[in-house]
């Protein structure tokens, strides 16, 4: 027997001690969901330890293993058997769990650039090989991931300008709602360079930046991505206006003209009794 056929039926008799030394009768149904949180575009780290509920020694046989984790809808989120994995579409290239932590018994989900689409409750499984039956699904943990999105409020001068963090490469959409409306309007588009407008995309962030703020522009920005879900929330208020602004500089103006008013006329009096004295000292 070759040495790669010794490890594999080494692998294959530790998951069978695994399977043999598992209490079985665990259902997902009756444990404790653990809860995180997280918000849209961070990474969420969703706990899981088989060590805690296989009683065994086998941490050098787990990365060799049947690791899956799913949704309550039973729904596959990742698989991972040995070197293969498995991952669903809308979590393609954002779900993994480190190969280097499998083996010390931590087989915790990643999930990068989490969305908000990510909230709901998920469970861990080990599926390793019974005493009696061919494959024993044994259930892990439970954990309930809440996702939220961001909130902010700007106050900004006429004349200023908004920018808006885009937070994730799924961000496609910005809407608008005025202060007095209830009307949602579109601002930006990904990718559609005519319905930009005012929005501009920064050329090296990810950020939107929209200049020259008027009053009008006061009121609420989302980011959405493609399935409409929030990503951020800005309550924008435009501090002071032009029309205050003008009338501020017009009663400085008058109030400038009026000084100017003052002083010709005490220049003119100065001015006549100099004159007077000058014509009493000539008589």
């Amino acid at each position: 027997m070759t040495s790669s056929e010794k490890l594999w039926w080494f692998v294959l008799h530790r998951c069978f001690l695994i399977g043999s030394l598992v209490d079985s009768s665990s259902l997902a149904a009756t444990t404790h969901f653990l809860s995180v949180t997280s918000t849209v575009g961070e990474r969420a780290v969703l706990p899981c330890s088989w060590s805690s509920r296989l009683r065994s020694a086998a941490a050098a046989a787990a990365s060799n293993c049947h690791i899956q984790w799913q949704t309550t809808a039973s729904d596959t989120v990742f698989e991972k058997r040995g070197p293969q994995r498995w991952q669903a579409a809308e979590f393609e290239g954002r779900v993994e769990v480190p190969e280097e932590q499998l083996g010390h018994g931590d087989c915790s989900l990643v999930i990068s650039d989490v969305q908000i689409g990510d909230t709901g409750r998920y469970e861990s499984f080990m599926v390793v090989d019974g005493e009696r039956s061919g494959k024993t699904r044994v259930f892990i943990q439970g954990v309930r991931l809440s996702v939220f999105d961001h909130k902010s409020r700007q106050a900004q001068g006429p004349g200023g300008e908004l920018v808006l963090d885009l937070h994730t490469r799924h961000s496609v959409r910005v809407v608008f709602q005025g202060r007095n409306s209830s009307v949602w309007s579109t601002l930006w588009i990904k990718d559609d360079d005519e319905s930009s407008g005012r929005m501009q995309k920064h050329p090296e962030r990810q950020q939107l930046i929209m200049k020259n703020l008027e009053r009008s522009d006061e009121g609420t920005y989302k980011v959405l991505d493609k399935h409409g879900l929030s990503i951020s929330t800005v309550q924008l208020a435009v501090e002071g206006s032009p029309e205050v602004q003008t009338r501020v500089g017009s009663e400085v103006s008058a109030a400038g003209d009026a000084s100017r008013s003052s002083r010709s006329s005490d220049l003119l009096v100065t001015s006549a009794l100099v004159t007077s004295f000058l014509i009493i000292r000539l008589l």
